[in-house]
Formats: structure tokens, C-alpha cells, sequence
């Protein structure tokens, strides 16, 4: 299995077992699963890579986080509000480094790109937008929807929109992409 398809592995893992889960259990025995199973994936992402992504701990922290006041107080609205809590934070954080000068995008894809300064600029502009659009977003249909329609929004919507603008972002990424140094000799 290449890199890539083990991170996506790791990263849907949660999810889909928390709308399966919640199709046969509720949402109470669904974010328990959840709550288990990201902390799986982190343990085996890093037992294979030796490290974690910053964005996957602080996911992993406040799923936790949100996930035990869900059932702690048995109360949903909590994981509800949790991906708000998740895309604003991305939001500010993004758009809020670019008021310091501070490319954190970089930070999290540096690994995978290596871009010019206008380039991160413009991804970061384009990312920190997009996540106040999926708090916006996510507060509308959990407020104004069934709890079954969240769930089903937040796996098989959310999940598709991420991954579409994600492919967006391509030309982009192509466009400011530096060439690789020619092999030595």
C-alpha cells in the first residue's frame, strides 16, 4: 500500500466507522467508536512513520475532547458542533498566520511541495476561506437538519467537497510546482 492510500486509510478509518456504527448503534455508541478508533489511527500512523501531523493530533484532541462531552453530559449537539469547531480553527489559524506573516499551510504540506512564497499565499488564502465556508456550512445543517441528515452530510458531503477543491488545487500546486534537481553525474 503506497503512502498516500495509507494516510487516506488512516484519516477516513474514524469516519467511516463512526456512520457505520451510528447506523446500527446511535450517535452515543457511534462517537465512543470514533473517539477509539482515532486514537488507533494516530497510534498506528505513528508506529509506521515514526511521527504525526500536527493536524491529525489536534483533530485527534478535540474529537476526544468534544466526543467525551457528547457522552459524558449524553448530549449530541456537542459532536455536532465539533467539525465547526475543527473548520473555524483551521480558518483563523490560516488566515489569521497570514496577519503575522506566517505561511502555516507551509508548515503542514511543506513535505509534500515545495512552492514560492506567492504560491503558499494564495493556498493558504484559498484553504483558510474554504474552512470558514465548512464552519458556515456545518452550523446550517446541523442546526436546521435530523441528526441522521448530519451524519450522512458530514461522511458523504463534507467528505467529497474537502477532497474536491482538495483536486482544485492542482493547477495551482502544478503551476508554482519547482522542478526536481537533475540527477548528479
Amino acid at each position: 500500500m503506497s503512502v498516500q492510500m495509507r494516510r487516506l486509510t488512516l484519516d477516513l478509518g474514524p469516519l467511516i466507522v463512526f456512520f457505520l456504527t451510528f447506523q446500527f448503534f446511535g450517535i452515543f455508541v457511534a462517537t465512543g467508536a470514533f473517539m477509539l478508533v482515532i486514537v488507533a489511527a494516530l497510534a498506528i500512523g505513528y508506529a509506521l512513520d515514526r511521527k504525526l501531523s500536527p493536524i491529525a493530533l489536534f483533530t485527534a484532541a478535540i474529537v476526544l475532547v468534544f466526543g467525551g462531552l457528547t457522552l459524558y453530559l449524553k448530549n449530541d449537539t456537542f459532536v455536532k458542533i465539533k467539525p465547526t469547531i475543527i473548520y473555524a480553527t483551521f480558518c483563523v489559524v490560516l488566515l489569521g498566520g497570514l496577519a503575522f506573516n506566517r505561511l502555516f499551510i507551509k508548515y503542514a504540506l511543506a513535505f509534500e511541495f515545495e512552492l514560492p512564497e506567492r504560491a503558499w499565499r494564495t493556498l493558504t488564502w484559498r484553504w483558510g476561506l474554504f474552512f470558514a465556508g465548512l464552519a458556515v456550512l456545518n452550523e446550517i445543517v446541523w442546526r436546521n437538519f435530523s441528526l441522521a441528515h448530519w451524519v450522512i452530510f458530514k461522511v458523504w458531503i463534507i467528505l467529497p467537497i474537502v477532497l474536491l477543491f482538495g483536486a482544485l488545487q492542482t493547477p495551482l500546486l502544478l503551476k508554482h510546482q519547482r522542478p526536481d534537481e537533475p540527477p548528479a553525474g
